[in-house]
């Protein structure tokens, strides 16, 4: 009876590796290399750059030693080759990431107030600056 239940276990761990997750992933190849058509290549290059890994704090997915940087050049390479253009490659990562995949974040009415605000608080600290040091006239004059 153990030895059955040990075997139905040790089946139901080798499941999971015999089964894809996604038969649309590139194969893990293309994270490291390079493609064949130098244009294509020179696409996904630049593309990666805009992209931010993220697992890593900061870095692109160009830069990123992390695996899923690795993950996400592979498939950046494999859109690429397919013939996708780089705002479409780019709107996909968006729309599963999120904007902050993003290094290049498009204007929204969500995040204005990250760009506006900024603004905003340096023009009112100009006009406290400029009020805390004009000229007053001095009392010393006067009789």
């Amino acid at each position: 009876m153990i030895r059955r239940w040990l075997v139905l276990l040790f089946m139901a761990m080798l499941v999971p590796g015999m089964v894809q997750a996604d038969s649309n992933l590139p194969p893990a190849a293309l994270a490291n290399t390079q493609l064949p058509d130098a244009k294509q290549e020179a696409e996904a290059k630049a593309l990666m750059e805009t992209l931010r890994c993220v697992v890593c704090q900061g870095q692109s997915i160009a830069d990123s030693n992390a695996e899923m940087a690795g993950d996400m050049r592979a498939l950046v390479r494999g859109k690429v080759a397919a013939g996708e253009k780089p705002d479409a490659i780019r709107a996909w990562f968006i729309e599963r990431y999120g904007p902050w995949v993003s290094y290049k974040p498009e204007m929204s009415a969500i995040a204005a107030p990250v760009w506006i605000v900024p603004v905003v608080v340096f023009f009112i600290g100009l006009l406290l600056v400029r009020g805390r040091f004009r000229k007053r006239p001095s009392g010393k004059g006067e009789a």
